[in-house]
């Protein structure tokens, strides 16, 4: 089955302008959730705020749980 099929991706932003544009107190969410038990899958929150290595560091290894 294709993951298309099998899950939801939701994307929740809390302004409209580009991230890069956004005050640093914006919070942006990604949700996979699963179409059959509508379960969340993976949460993100508040990209913005996190360095490019802090998000890598926060989310390494998440996938060995």
């Amino acid at each position: 089955m294709r993951a298309n099929r099998a899950f939801h991706l939701i994307v929740s932003r809390e302004g409209i302008e580009p991230a890069f544009l956004a005050d640093r107190d914006r919070l942006d969410r990604i949700e996979v959730v699963s179409v059959d038990d509508g379960e969340v899958i993976l949460f993100w929150e508040n990209l913005v705020a996190l360095e490019a290595d802090e998000f890598l560091a926060k989310w390494d290894g998440m996938d060995a749980e």
